[in-house]
């Protein structure tokens, strides 16, 4: 019996044809994802997907990456501080302004385990809302003697008291660099940092680079960038290529080889309060974000071990 890939290739006449190609490539990489088995880490991963560089694809990674992840069997929670709120959007999660939501976490009303709510396309993802009220917590927040790290205290106190082990708490930061993204950096341990296939993003990359390190130096130590990943990929440009070879030459040994090409599907998902990963499962976007999220789960030994060494360091 022939495999999808060959009726597709006999259908449209081998490689000759993009389409046919396209299809069957599509195929064959969709087949390999639902045979592996996708490793859970040693203990729980707290990661910000930041980038100050808005329109780079990082709420949209910061989803799919938690929805692929939550496909392949782990448990994650993610947090959503962009007062956009839309992580919350794309993740089917009611944040309409007033409503109970992490501004609430960080002013201390709530706790994160009295108002995350369940993704309704995954039952191992759960996602604390963002509102516009959120924008206002920046100010209302600016005098606390702690304000930096409100958000820390929070996921560890419920970590700590969580009945669920979690393996994963991903953070969505605000395009911008202000308390709430600090509040972000000193709340996890790792940075996914994603990188459009674009000339600008490689000179926004040292910016951002320096802006984590001045958040190491004065306020969390043991952070590391322990992902890049390149968003918005056309294989057929030569400067997509010229920019993932640059960005991979500089930081060989975090920058994933899994590239996110730019498909109308992925933009189109959240308008219908779907991550791509549920939206159109067999799509090229869904695969990347998959194929990424498998080779984020197989560095868990290694970036556990380079996170350890740092805290060993202080």
């Amino acid at each position: 019996m022939e495999s999808a890939s060959e009726t597709i290739k006999r259908i449209f006449g081998g490689s000759g044809n993009s389409l046919g190609a396209e299809m069957a490539e599509a195929s064959s990489r969709y087949r390999a994802l639902e045979n592996v088995v996708m490793p859970k880490p040693a203990r729980t991963r707290r990661i910000a997907v930041a980038n100050q560089k808005g329109g780079v694809g990082k709420t949209t990674t910061t989803v799919n990456i938690a929805a692929a992840l939550a496909l392949g069997g782990s448990q994650v929670l993610v947090i959503d501080m962009d007062p956009q709120g839309n992580a919350s959007t794309a993740l089917g999660a009611a944040h309409s302004p007033g409503e109970v939501s992490v501004y609430d976490v960080l002013e201390g009303r709530n706790s994160i385990a009295e108002i995350k709510q369940q993704c309704p396309d995954f039952e191992n993802l759960d996602v604390v809302p963002a509102s516009i009220d959120l924008s206002g917590a920046e100010l209302e927040v600016a005098n606390m003697e702690n304000r930096t790290t409100l958000l820390k205290q929070a996921v560890d106190d419920f970590l700590e008291s969580s009945p669920v082990h979690y393996d994963y708490v991903i953070i969505d930061c605000p395009p911008s660099l202000g308390l709430l993204v600090i509040n972000a950096m000193c709340a996890v341990t790792e940075m996914l940092i994603p990188i459009q296939a674009e000339y600008y993003a490689l000179e926004g990359l040292g910016q951002l680079i320096n802006t984590i390190g001045l958040v190491q130096e004065h306020y969390n130590p043991g952070l590391i960038v322990s992902t890049m990943l390149v968003t918005m990929f056309d294989k057929r440009t030569i400067l997509s290529r010229e920019v993932f070879e640059e960005v991979k030459k500089h930081y060989p040994n975090i920058v994933l080889d899994t590239t996110v090409p730019r498909t109308v599907k992925i933009s189109e998902a959240p308008s219908f309060g779907k991550s791509v990963i549920a939206y159109d499962p067999r799509g090229m976007g869904a695969i990347a974000y998959r194929e990424a999220a498998l080779e984020i789960a197989q560095k868990s030994p290694s970036v556990l071990a380079a996170l350890e060494a740092k805290q060993g360091e202080h």
